[in-house]
């Protein structure tokens, strides 16, 4: 294909939204052949390259986020069906969950709690706004959730929005080594502190390792923007 012809692509693409669906999808499967020809290395998680990548051909060819986002919502509107679809490979460990409801609760909560407010008390310490650090309390938390709570407790929620997906993409980066370190060895407590700590993009992740630690990780993920909506609220009024 010729310079001409990738040209011509691209100015159709460019007036409709097949743009930032096709740009999405190219660039999250160039990232995980990366990956893949890397060894899966952590460092060039897909999610993070397909990021890098997207940013970069808008800057240079001056394309607005506006303008990609009228079709990378399509991608967007399929986070509901996929994080619905977790439902299944937990169900798989149904039996398993029976028996670890309570710690799996009380590490959910204890999760919630330290994520948020040793967060804030960084940032305060580093001499942040409070908006900021109201910002940056729900950064643990899918997305859509965080960004609604941001909203409601006088945090950024675009602000919030960079925060969240930074934070799943470290997460997803350094967290199963982290463990591994530690010499955590059960794939459900893994999953937990994925799913707490490091959302979807961490819940993906840990499918990667095993259905196991990722249908737990689902499961935290689910609960930690449910516990988060709850309890952050409350836990602001004494921080």
């Amino acid at each position: 294909m010729g310079y001409a012809d990738f040209s011509t692509i691209w100015v159709y693409l460019s007036t409709t939204p097949l743009l930032g669906l096709t740009v999405t999808l190219i660039a999250y499967g160039l990232g995980y052949r990366l990956y893949v020809a890397s060894g899966y290395h952590p460092l060039l998680n897909p999610v993070a390259t397909a990021v890098l990548m997207i940013i970069l051909l808008l800057v240079l060819s001056g394309t607005s986020y506006d303008t990609y986002f009228e079709g990378g919502q399509f991608v967007h509107f399929l986070l509901g069906p996929a994080t619905v679809a977790l439902a299944i490979p937990l169900y798989q460990q149904l039996s398993k969950l029976k028996k670890i409801w309570w710690p799996l609760l009380t590490g959910l909560l204890t999760g919630v709690v330290v994520g948020a407010l040793s967060g804030m008390l960084i940032a305060r310490i580093m001499g942040a706004s409070l908006q900021t650090q109201l910002s940056l309390a729900p950064k643990s938390v899918t997305a859509p959730v965080a960004m609604g709570i941001a909203e409601k407790i006088g945090g950024l929620p675009s602000l919030t929005a960079v925060l969240v997906v930074s934070t799943g993409i470290i997460g997803a980066v350094f967290g199963t080594r982290l463990l591994s370190l530690m010499r955590v060895r059960d794939d459900s407590v893994k999953g937990v502190a994925m799913g707490v700590s490091a959302h979807g993009i961490g819940t993906a992740r840990a499918f990667q390792v095993s259905r196991e630690m990722g249908a737990f990780s689902g499961l935290a993920m689910a609960m930690t923007a449910f516990i988060t909506a709850i309890i952050l609220p409350w836990m602001l009024m004494y921080f």
